[in-house]
C-alpha cells in the first residue's frame, strides 16, 4: 500500500472510514443498513450490484449519496425500451471539419446508475455488458478505456409488469450481488417522513477520494484467507448445482441449475471485505454466510417443483447453508 506504512494500518483505515462512510450516508438514509453495507462492500471489491425493491424506496436517492460521500462522478441513465447503445456508451459523430469524432456517452463516469434496467431490450442491455466486464468500450474498432474507480449499480422492480426484458443469466452472473430492499420498518419510516417533508436540506461530507478506494480495493485482494474459508465457499457454490457430483439433496429437489464458479470467486472476495469492514484482518466462514444470499440468490434457478411449493430462493440458500 502506498498510503500506509503497513497493511495492517490500512486495514484499520478502511475501519474507521468505513464508520464515517456509514454516518455521512445516514444522515439522508434512514435505516436500509444492510444495502448501504452491501453497496460499499461491492464497490471495495470492484463488482457491480443489482438493487430490487418496489418504486419509492430511495433506490437513486441512496446511489447519489454514496456517490456524493466518495467523491466520484455519477451519471444515471433511465432505461426505457427505446434506448439504444448509443445512448448507453456513446457514439461517432462528424464535426464541421468533416472529421469523425467520438463524443462520450453516460458510461464514462465513476458510478453509473442503470434505473430500471429490465425495462429496456435485450441488444441494449448487452451495451453495458463490456464495460462492467472490461472497464472500457470499443467504438468502431477503437478501444476506450473507462475512468477507474467504476461501478454499476442497476435497479429493478421486482412487480411483475408488462413491457419488461428479463436479465439474461449472463448479464445476471457480471453483478456481484442481487440486494433486495424491504418496506422500511414503521419507525424507520416516521423518521423518513419527518426529514423530507421540511425544508432542511442535509449536506454530505466527502469521506473517500478515487485514488483512496482503488487503493482499498488492491487491500481488500491482498486479505489473507485461510484454506477451509475458501473451501467452504467453495462448496457451498458447487451444493447449488443439481446433478453434480458436490450437489446437495435440496438442489436436485428444487433447482434447475446452480452457481458458477464466479459465485465462489465473489463469495471469497465479499468475506474479505466483510472482515476488514468489521475490524477483522481475515474472513472466518460466518463473513462467507454474511454475504452468500446476495451472492447466490441471482445465479440459482428454480424448478418448477420449488415455484409450486412456494419455497423462495433465499429459502433454499438457507437451507444448504443449514
Amino acid at each position: 500500500m502506498n498510503s500506509y506504512a503497513t497493511e495492517v494500518e490500512a486495514a484499520n483505515a478502511l475501519n474507521e472510514t468505513y464508520k464515517k462512510l456509514r454516518q455521512e450516508i445516514s444522515k439522508v438514509i434512514i435505516g436500509q443498513d444492510e444495502v448501504v453495507q452491501l453497496v460499499l462492500t461491492s464497490i471495495f471489491c470492484q463488482g457491480h450490484a443489482l438493487l430490487i425493491g418496489v418504486p419509492g424506496l430511495a433506490k437513486t436517492l441512496l446511489v447519489q449519496t454514496i456517490a456524493k460521500a466518495l467523491d466520484l462522478d455519477f451519471k444515471r441513465i433511465q432505461f426505457t425500451p427505446d434506448l439504444m447503445p448509443s445512448d448507453i456508451v456513446g457514439a461517432e459523430t462528424m464535426d464541421k471539419e468533416r472529421n469523425f469524432k467520438f463524443v462520450k456517452g453516460p458510461v464514462f463516469a465513476n458510478i453509473l446508475l442503470a434505473d430500471e434496467i429490465n425495462r429496456t431490450p435485450p441488444k441494449t442491455q448487452a451495451a453495458l455488458l463490456e464495460s462492467m466486464q472490461e472497464y472500457a468500450v470499443t467504438i468502431a474498432g477503437l478501444r476506450y478505456e473507462l475512468p477507474r474507480p467504476f461501478f454499476v449499480l442497476a435497479t429493478q422492480n421486482p412487480i411483475e409488469q408488462e413491457g419488461t426484458y428479463p436479465l439474461p443469466e449472463a448479464q445476471l452472473d457480471r453483478f456481484m450481488f442481487n440486494i433486495l430492499l424491504t418496506y422500511p420498518s414503521l419507525q424507520d419510516e416516521v423518521e423518513v417522513v419527518k426529514s423530507t417533508t421540511t425544508d432542511e436540506s442535509k449536506e454530505i461530507k466527502k469521506i473517500l477520494r478515487a485514488e483512496e478506494i482503488i487503493e482499498f480495493q488492491h487491500l481488500v485482494r491482498k486479505v489473507p484467507v485461510v484454506d477451509n474459508v475458501v473451501e467452504y465457499a467453495v462448496n457451498l457454490a458447487a451444493k447449488t448445482r443439481p446433478g453434480g457430483a458436490n450437489a446437495s439433496s435440496i438442489a436436485n429437489e428444487y433447482l434447475e441449475w446452480g452457481a458458477g464458479p464466479r459465485a465462489s470467486q465473489y463469495l471469497v472476495l465479499g468475506a474479505k471485505c466483510n472482515a476488514l469492514l468489521n475490524g477483522k484482518y481475515s474472513p472466518d466462514i460466518e463473513d462467507v454466510r454474511a454475504i452468500a444470499k446476495p451472492v447466490l440468490r441471482h445465479r440459482i434457478v428454480r424448478n418448477f417443483k420449488a415455484e409450486a411449493e412456494g419455497k423462495s430462493v433465499d429459502d433454499i440458500i438457507e437451507k444448504l447453508m443449514s
